[in-house]
């Protein structure tokens, strides 16, 4: 990929372009059956998203949604390692803190070799995806380093111009009008860096930057580390207040063309819009149909009582 379209994105930041990193979480044993199975036996259901992507033949995605139902750990890990799903597991900082004191450990080492790139706040998610999965086309709204423990994955990051990422879809993932899923066109692969990530790696790059993920035929585990700038809290504000604006029939500026000072003061009056309720979240409504289970096709059976 040519260095000018790497760069083409809304929020350079200190991080311009895809880089690889090293990691000491495999050896600390954090991915072994063992421990993925006490951890599933143990996390809160409410923090589980369970999700079955299928694609038409022009890569357009639809997403199933599925419920924790009532596998142990060991039971629930056989049915994701033989199986088509990815199970996001939230709130790491929470649900597992041992894990998330390690990798705050080795947040710090990787945000060092990006002089001028400080974090005021992180979070994370537990990935664990069938050997078969793959994520679509999307965006974070936030930094990420993916720190990738066991199996291997293929990732493939575009720019996050507005060509790629429209700011009006932007909008509609910040305000969580929408998931993180965005419009996909096969054109896009031609602006695509490719990486294939190997256990003991972690992977950054610019923030916004769309991607999506391909398992390399073997069961994945990798911790998603998000973490927000005082730039991006900035952006992700002004965009929550322009969709409020724009779910009023206004028009907002794109906050491409906004300074830092207008990005701030649609931050403050975001807050203080989210705080009214001036614009609810759709993803709680979200249906789920189907649940873990070994031996059926794609891991996912029926829902049970």
């Amino acid at each position: 990929m040519k260095t000018s379209a790497q760069t083409r994105t809304r929020y350079t930041g200190p991080i311009a372009e895809a880089g690889v990193h090293p990691h000491s979480l495999v050896e600390q044993g954090f991915a072994s059956d063992e421990a993925l199975a006490a951890v599933l036996d143990r996390y809160p259901a409410e923090l589980f998203d369970i999700n079955l992507y299928d694609y038409d033949d022009e890569g357009q995605v639809s997403l199933r949604t599925g419920a924790r139902g009532k596998l142990d750990g060991a039971e629930l890990l056989a049915a994701i390692q033989q199986g088509r799903l990815w199970v996001n597991l939230r709130s790491v900082e929470t649900g597992w803190p041992e894990l998330w004191a390690a990798a705050m450990a080795e947040f710090g080492k990787v945000q060092a070799a990006y002089p001028g790139l400080r974090a005021v706040r992180n979070a994370g998610q537990l990935i664990l995806s069938s050997p078969k999965a793959r994520v679509p086309y999307h965006f974070d709204p936030a930094g990420v380093v993916l720190f990738h423990l066991r199996g291997r994955k293929r990732i493939f990051v575009y720019p996050g111009d507005e060509a790629h990422l429209a700011e009006i879809d932007m909008e509609k993932v910040v305000s969580r009008q929408t998931t993180e899923e965005l419009p996909y066109v096969r054109a896009f692969e031609a602006d695509a860096r490719v990486i294939d990530l190997e256990p003991g790696q972690a992977l950054t790059w610019p923030i916004y930057a769309p991607h999506r993920v391909e398992n390399l035929d073997r069961f994945c585990v990798s911790l998603s580390m998000d973490f927000q700038t005082w730039p991006s809290r900035f952006r992700n504000g002004a965009l929550f207040a322009n969709a409020v604006l724009r779910s009023r029939g206004g028009r907002p500026r794109m906050t491409d063309r906004m300074a830092t000072p207008e990005l701030a003061a649609r931050w403050a009056a975001s807050l203080a819009l989210k705080r009214a309720g001036m614009l609810k979240s759709r993803l709680a409504t979200f249906e789920r149909d189907f649940e873990p289970e070994v031996g059926v096709e794609d891991g996912a059976g029926a829902l049970r009582a």
